[in-house]
């Protein structure tokens, strides 16, 4: 898994059973629940490489979309809004992507 040693796995799978329904993700919760919050910045840059699956050095909409598939493969697309607020939550100078800042 790819955040093997970083994130429990039963953090992981209870935080996305909790989101499952559209409209129901809130990225302050997920994040907590996973434990994104307390990683260090060196574990913080692995995670921004995992999500970052075109190997730009950002995160754009599209991959956003499919967050959830990172930490479980079965897990469902982010529905419009949920991206828009976790793009907005991430892009800190408006261009529409997140960096590794």
């Amino acid at each position: 898994m790819a955040f093997a040693g970083m994130l429990s796995d039963e953090d992981i799978k209870a935080a996305v059973q909790a989101c499952q329904a559209p409209g129901t993700f809130n990225y302050k919760s997920f994040f907590a629940q996973v434990g994104l919050t307390v990683l260090s910045e060196e574990d913080g840059q692995k995670v921004f490489i995992v999500l970052d699956q075109d190997k730009s050095g950002y995160i754009e909409e599209e991959e956003l979309k499919l967050f959830l598939q990172n930490f479980s493969p079965g897990a469902r697309e982010l529905t419009v809004a949920e991206t828009k607020d976790l793009m907005a939550a991430g892009d800190k100078d408006g261009d529409g992507k997140i960096g590794m800042e």
